[in-house]
């Protein structure tokens, strides 16, 4: 008896089902089942679980392109920025844990990374203080996202409990008054009023023209303090 002819399949469709997939649902056994052939098969085609997420995580990292206005100064740049990375990864579940757990991983990533260091090189600033700033803000950025994503998959259960916790702060002799007195921020502007916040103290520390380590010596004093 002669056996079926295996199925033929080409990097471009793992990352064609894997970006259908989205990361938060990406594996090998999903893919392969999609591909509608053996873990196996797929596992001769990418270096495993790492190998295929570097391919779709970079897939959907090469369709961002972020916009630097040449009118914005650094601190509008780096809001900007961060707001640009907050968006897109929220856009695309999962992203964020994949740029999270090791990042650069691929050409987009170092692609972003060296946008980054031609804007902030514009503005005054070194490639390695460049870096910093940028990490710093980026992280910011995905942490947040990562939690918003988080929240969404527990959504309805996170709901009921918000609205406990809400009315347990009503009647609490030591916080009752100041939470009442609290404005109501929707999330998108209070993400945007923590990336401010933390940029205009990175900005503060680290100016254009500042080099890397005298940044790291008062951030170190800093530290000693506390």
């Amino acid at each position: 008896m002669i056996g079926r002819r295996p199925r033929m399949f080409e990097v471009d469709d793992i990352i064609r089902v894997g970006r259908s997939l989205g990361m938060r649902r990406l594996s090998m056994n999903a893919v392969a089942a999609e591909l509608g052939v053996s873990s196996t098969a797929l596992y001769r085609a990418v270096d495993g679980r790492w190998g295929l997420e570097r391919l779709v995580g970079e897939s959907l990292l090469g369709d961002l392109k972020l916009h630097d206005d040449p009118d914005h100064d650094i601190e509008q740049h780096l809001l900007s920025f961060g707001l640009q990375m907050w968006h897109f990864i929220v856009r695309h579940p999962g992203l964020g844990v994949y740029m999270q757990t090791l990042f650069p991983r691929g050409e987009a990533g170092r692609l972003l990374m060296a946008h980054q260091i031609e804007a902030l090189s514009k503005r005054g600033y070194s490639p390695d203080v460049a870096i910093a700033l940028s990490s710093v803000i980026a992280g910011v950025s995905i942490n947040y996202a990562v939690a918003e994503d988080s929240q969404r998959e527990h959504a309805e259960e996170l709901d009921a409990q918000r609205e406990k916790i809400t009315e347990q702060l009503k009647t609490d002799e030591d916080l009752a008054e100041a939470h009442r007195d609290l404005p109501s921020v929707e999330h998108t502007q209070f993400v945007r009023l923590v990336l401010a916040a933390m940029v205009r103290g990175v900005v503060s520390v680290a100016p254009p023209g500042r080099p890397l380590d005298e940044v790291m010596a008062e951030l170190a004093a800093i530290g000693m303090g506390v």
